[in-house]
C-alpha cells in the first residue's frame, strides 16, 4: 500500500464517522483502524481484564521475558479504544517480547481530561510498569501520567502526541488526516489541556514522529529542550507519511521501518 492509498482509505472512514452520534461513530472507528492490522503473531495470548477498576486488555507474547508495558491508545480523547489500536499493542508486545497491557480509558464527552488521566494512573499503579507508551492523545496522556507519577526511572515511548496547549504559532503546517483547527478543537473539547511541564517527564524518551504532521514541529522543540536538560531522547521521523499512519505499519514500508526502530531503542533500554 502507498501512502495515498492509505490516506484516501482512511479518509474515506473518517468521513462516515461525520454526523452520526458517538455510539455509532466509535464502533465504525475501531472497525476502521481494525482494518489495516495484521493478524495477531503466532503463540500471542489475548486477554480481557480490569485493573484498579479499569477495563484492559493484556497482549502476552510467547516466551514473555519479566516485566509489564502500560499502552495508551489514540483516537483524539473521544474515539479509539483496545479495540481500535489492537493492531499496535500486540505489535509492541512482540516487538518489546514483554506483556502490554493497553488500557481502555473513558473517553470524552463523558469523562473530562482528568478522569481519562486517572483511569491510566489506576491502571499504572496497579502493575508498577517498565515503561509507559502512547500514540497521539494516549501519548499526550502517557505524559502527563508520567509527570504526575514523578517516577524518574520509567522509559517513556510517545507516537506523535500533542504537546502543551494548542498553540497555532507553534504548529506545522497543516497535513492529510490531521489539521490545525482538528488539533485546536481537540484541545477545546478536553479543555484546559495546560501548557507542558518544561522539565523531561522521563531520563529516558523514545519519540516517534511523522513527516506530515502538524504535531511534529513542537515534538522536534521538545526533544531539543530535553536533550538540552540532559535526558537520552531518541527521535526518529517517517518519511512521507502522516498522523494515524501507525495503525498501517505493516503496510506502509516507512512507517513499518520507523515503528520497528522505535520498538527496538525501546527495548535496549529494557534489556
Amino acid at each position: 500500500m502507498d501512502i495515498e492509498a492509505f490516506i484516501r482509505r482512511f479518509a474515506a472512514g473518517l468521513s462516515d464517522l461525520e454526523g452520526v452520534s458517538l455510539a455509532v461513530a466509535r464502533p465504525r472507528y475501531e472497525a476502521l483502524c481494525a482494518s489495516f492490522a495484521p493478524p495477531d503473531p503466532a503463540g500471542m495470548r489475548v486477554e480481557a481484564s480490569a485493573l484498579g477498576g479499569v477495563a484492559v486488555r493484556r497482549f502476552l507474547p510467547n516466551s514473555a521475558r519479566p516485566g509489564t508495558v502500560l499502552f495508551v491508545h489514540g483516537g483524539g480523547f473521544t474515539l479509539g479504544s483496545v479495540k481500535s489500536h489492537h493492531g499496535v499493542a500486540a505489535s509492541l508486545a512482540q516487538a518489546l517480547g514483554r506483556e502490554v497491557i493497553s488500557v481502555d480509558y473513558r473517553l470524552a464527552p463523558e469523562a473530562d481530561y482528568a478522569t481519562m488521566l486517572a483511569d491510566c494512573r489506576a491502571v499504572a499503579d496497579a502493575i508498577t510498569p517498565i515503561a509507559l507508551v502512547g500514540d497521539s492523545a494516549g501519548g499526550r496522556l502517557v505524559l502527563d501520567l508520567a509527570w504526575q507519577r514523578g517516577d524518574v526511572t520509567t522509559p517513556l515511548g510517545l507516537v506523535y502526541p500533542p504537546l502543551g496547549a494548542p498553540d497555532a504559532a507553534a504548529l506545522g503546517p497543516d497535513a492529510p488526516l490531521l489539521s490545525r483547527a482538528d488539533i485546536h478543537q481537540l484541545g477545546q473539547l478536553v479543555a484546559p489541556l495546560t501548557p507542558s511541564p518544561t522539565a523531561p517527564p522521563s531520563p529516558v524518551i523514545e519519540m516517534l514522529a511523522v513527516e506530515h504532521d502538524p504535531l511534529t514541529r513542537p515534538l522536534e522543540a521538545a526533544v531539543a529542550a530535553w536533550r538540552r536538560q540532559g535526558a537520552r531522547v531518541g527521535y526518529r521521523c517517517a518519511p512521507g507519511v502522516v498522523h494515524a499512519a501507525l495503525h498501517a505499519q505493516a503496510h506502509l514500508p516507512a512507517m513499518g521501518k520507523a515503528w520497528q526502530v522505535f520498538c527496538r531503542a525501546l527495548a535496549g533500554h529494557l534489556a
